[in-house]
């Protein structure tokens, strides 16, 4: 009996011992190579009615995490919300935007222009009057009161004096690099970047308002948003 019970007590302690391996090899670190795995970039198509400075602003985010296409199209309103629905049907977008301006349109017409975006799902980045006020709020806290679209190229041509940058807002109408810098700059008074203040800015603005006729909700601007969203994606 005793010699039955010593091989039994061999036999249990050879199987704790390979139970004991099994667990081990559990515990350990498995050597092969994870497999990656491939992340698609979102896709924002962006349409403008402007042919210049719009797209000419959005091309130089430094974007490095999504796909953008910024595209000047010349439509305007209720053509322009119509003409990203065709543009966004040729290719597989995971974003839409419409940016375009009040201006002297009809109000009815960029009313419609507004909840025709929505019903499709596009983001809206609307000026109200025109883009260019979008830009001022970098430099001028400006509180939402009505400012003449007339004015706005002397205003930012005032704030870009200091920096010997101008803005042709009567001709070519583009934003070039030297520009953009400064709009992505440092702002000397409260050491924060011009895009954050811009935004800040038009949004405390935006929400002065009601919204139930954004055609008469001037001075105000929802490009926030969009830069808002594009910012996510710059390096």
């Amino acid at each position: 009996m005793k010699m039955k019970d010593k091989k039994a007590e061999q036999k249990a302690a050879k199987q704790k011992h390979r139970e004991q391996l099994k667990a081990q090899r559990r515990k350990e670190p498995s050597l092969e190579r994870p497999v990656a795995e491939l992340t698609e970039k979102p896709s924002i198509l962006i349409v403008c009615e402007g042919e210049n400075t719009e797209p000419s602003y959005f091309n130089q985010f430094r974007i490095t995490s999504a796909k953008v296409k910024s595209v000047g199209e010349g439509y305007n309103t209720i053509s322009l919300v119509n003409r990203a629905l065709a543009l966004s049907q040729q290719g597989n977008y995971d974003q839409v935007w419409c940016v375009f301006d009040k201006d002297d349109f009809n109000e009815n017409d960029f009313n419609s222009a507004i909840q025709i975006a929505v019903a499709n799902n596009f983001g809206i980045a609307y000026s109200n009057q025109s883009f260019e006020y979008w830009l001022i709020l970098h430099f001028n806290d400006h509180q939402g009161g009505g400012m003449h679209r007339d004015s706005y190229n002397d205003k930012i041509n005032e704030h870009l004096k200091p920096f010997k940058v101008t803005y042709d807002g009567n001709g070519t109408k583009l934003i070039e690099e030297d520009f953009f810098g400064l709009l992505d700059g440092i702002d000397d008074k409260t050491s924060r970047k011009r895009a954050e203040l811009a935004i800040d800015r038009a949004e405390r603005n935006y929400n002065h308002f009601d919204h139930t006729n954004p055609a008469r909700e001037e001075s105000s601007t929802t490009v926030f948003r969009l830069v808002r969203e594009l910012l996510k994606y710059v390096e």
